[in-house]
C-alpha cells in the first residue's frame, strides 16, 4: 500500500514543479537590461561627423571624449562588480542606468568641447562601466553552475542585439533630423529599463529560496562584502602576481582595440569617406550585430565543450585576417565582398568573451567576476587608445588605412598570446581501494 501511495504521489508532486528554473528568468531580465543600455554604444560612431560639422571640433577632440568613455567603461567595471557584492545587483544597475540617462541627455545643451568630455566621456563612461560585461559575469556566477558558457554567450550577445535595434534608428535620426534627438533617445532608453530592473531582477538564488541552476546543494547568500573599492584593488594586486592575468588582459586589450575602438567608432566615418551614405554604413554595422548574436552564443556553446585557449587563438587569428582586407573593400556602395566581411567579422565580434570569462573563472574562482572586470578594463583601455589614435590618424593622413593594418597585426599577436596561457592543474582524486 505504501509503494502504491508513493507511486501515485510522485507524479502529482512532479506536476507542481516549475518546468523552467528561475535562473533563466533572471538571465532574460539581464538580457533585456543590457539591450536597453546598449543604445549608448551605438551612438559614438554616428556623432563624429555631425559634431565636427556643428561645432568645428577636430576628430581627435571628439575621439578623446569617446576614449574617456571607453576607458571608464572598463575601469569602472571591477569596482562595480565589488559594489554588486556589497549593495546588490539591482541597486548598482539602477543607479548606473540613471547616470547614463543624465549624461546622454545633458549633451543636448552642450556648447563647448569640455562639456562633451564631461557628459559623454565621464558620466556615460561611469554609468556604462557599471553595466559592463562584469554585470553579466556576476549574474552568471551567482545563478548558474551549469551552462555558464552558453549563458555568458547569450548575455554578451545582448549588446549586439541592442546595437541591431538602435543603430538603424539612431542613424536615421542623425541623418534626417539632428544628432540631438538621437542623444535624447539614448537617455530615454536607459531610463525605461530602470523600473524593469528594480521590479524583476533578483540578486541571488537564495533570495527566492532556490539553488543555482545545476547546483546539487543549496547555496546560502553571502554576507555583503564591505570595502568594495579596497576589495577590487586587493583582487587586482593578487591576480597581477599571476601570468594568466597579464595574458588575458593583453589579449582582451587587443580585442577592444579591434572592435569598440576601431570598428564601432571609426567604421561609419571611414565608409563615409569612401562615399557611402551614413545610413548604409550604420546598417552594415547593425548587420555585424546580427551575426555577432549568432557567433557569441555559438562561442558560449563551444566554451562549454572545448579548450578556451584554442578558441581564443582561432577567434583572434580570423579577426586579424579580416581586418587586413577591409581597406580594399570600402567603397561608395555595398558589394558582395563587403557583405562577406560583415558576416565573417560579425561572427567574431565578441565571441572572445565566453572563453575569456571561462579562463578567469578557471584561474580565479570566487574572485573571477572582479578579475574579469579588470581584464575588461584592459579591453576598454585598448579600445580608448585606438578610438583616439584612429581620429588622429584620420586628421593627419586623411584616411584610416594605417589603423586597419596595425589592428590586424595586433590580432595575430593576441592569437599567439592566447596559446601560451597555462591550464590550471586539477587536483588528483585518490583512488578508492
Amino acid at each position: 500500500m505504501t509503494q502504491t501511495t508513493e507511486a501515485v504521489e510522485a507524479p502529482r508532486t512532479g506536476k507542481k514543479r516549475t518546468p523552467i528554473h528561475r535562473a533563466w528568468f533572471v538571465a532574460a531580465v539581464t538580457f533585456v537590461t543590457i539591450i536597453g543600455a546598449a543604445a549608448f554604444r551605438s551612438l559614438p560612431g554616428l556623432l563624429i561627423d555631425p559634431l565636427h560639422e556643428d561645432f568645428g571640433w577636430s576628430r581627435g577632440t571628439i575621439g578623446a571624449a569617446v576614449s574617456i568613455n571607453l576607458a571608464l567603461y572598463g575601469l569602472t567595471a571591477p569596482f562595480a562588480a565589488a559594489l554588486m557584492d556589497r549593495y546588490g545587483i539591482r541597486r548598482v544597475v539602477a543607479v548606473a542606468l540613471t547616470v547614463i540617462a543624465a549624461g546622454s541627455g545633458l549633451t543636448v545643451w552642450m556648447t563647448a568641447a569640455w562639456q562633451l568630455l564631461l557628459c559623454w566621456g565621464l558620466l556615460v563612461g561611469l554609468g556604462s562601466g557599471s553595466m559592463a560585461l562584469a554585470f553579466a559575469a556576476t549574474v552568471t556566477n551567482r545563478w548558474f553552475t551549469e551552462r555558464r558558457g552558453l549563458v555568458t554567450g547569450i548575455l554578451t550577445a545582448a549588446s549586439a542585439s541592442g546595437q541591431l535595434i538602435f543603430l538603424p534608428v539612431l542613424s536615421w535620426m542623425v541623418e534626417k533630423h539632428d544628432w540631438r534627438p538621437a542623444a535624447v533617445t539614448v537617455s530615454l532608453a536607459a531610463l525605461a529599463v530602470v523600473p524593469f530592473v528594480w521590479l524583476l531582477l533578483r540578486d541571488h538564488p537564495a533570495d527566492v529560496g532556490l539553488k543555482p541552476y545545476g547546483a546539487k546543494e543549496f547555496v546560502p547568500k553571502p554576507e555583503p562584502v564591505p570595502g568594495a573599492a579596497r576589495r577590487a584593488v586587493t583582487v587586482l594586486f593578487k591576480a597581477a602576481r599571476t601570468g594568466p592575468f597579464w595574458l588575458l588582459a593583453g589579449t582582451f586589450a587587443i580585442c577592444g582595440a579591434s572592435t569598440n575602438g576601431l570598428i564601432q567608432t571609426h567604421f561609419v566615418p571611414a565608409a563615409h569617406d569612401h562615399g557611402m551614405p551614413i545610413t548604409a554604413a550604420a546598417s552594415l554595422l547593425a548587420v555585424i550585430g546580427v551575426f555577432d548574436v549568432v557567433g557569441t552564443i555559438a562561442s558560449g556553446w563551444f566554451t562549454d565543450r572545448f579548450d578556451a585557449r584554442r578558441l581564443l587563438a582561432v577567434y583572434y587569428a580570423l579577426r586579424g585576417i579580416s581586418l587586413l582586407f577591409l581597406p580594399m573593400l570600402l567603397g561608395p556602395s555595398v558589394h558582395p565582398p563587403m557583405l562577406f566581411f560583415i558576416v565573417f567579422y560579425g561572427l567574431d565580434w565578441v565571441a572572445t568573451v565566453p572563453p575569456t570569462v571561462a579562463l578567469c573563472r578557471e584561474h580565479y574562482g570566487d574572485d573571477s567576476a572582479i578579475v574579469f572586470g579588470w581584464v575588461l578594463a584592459s579591453h576598454q583601455v585598448g579600445a580608448a587608445l585606438v578610438a583616439f589614435v584612429g581620429g588622429v590618424v584620420r586628421d593627419v593622413f586623411g584616411e584610416y588605412d594605417m589603423i586597419w593594418y596595425a589592428s590586424g597585426a595586433l590580432c595575430a599577436a593576441a592569437a599567439l598570446m592566447a596559446l601560451v596561457i597555462r591550464r590550471r592543474p586539477t587536483a588528483l582524486v585518490p583512488a578508492v581501494a
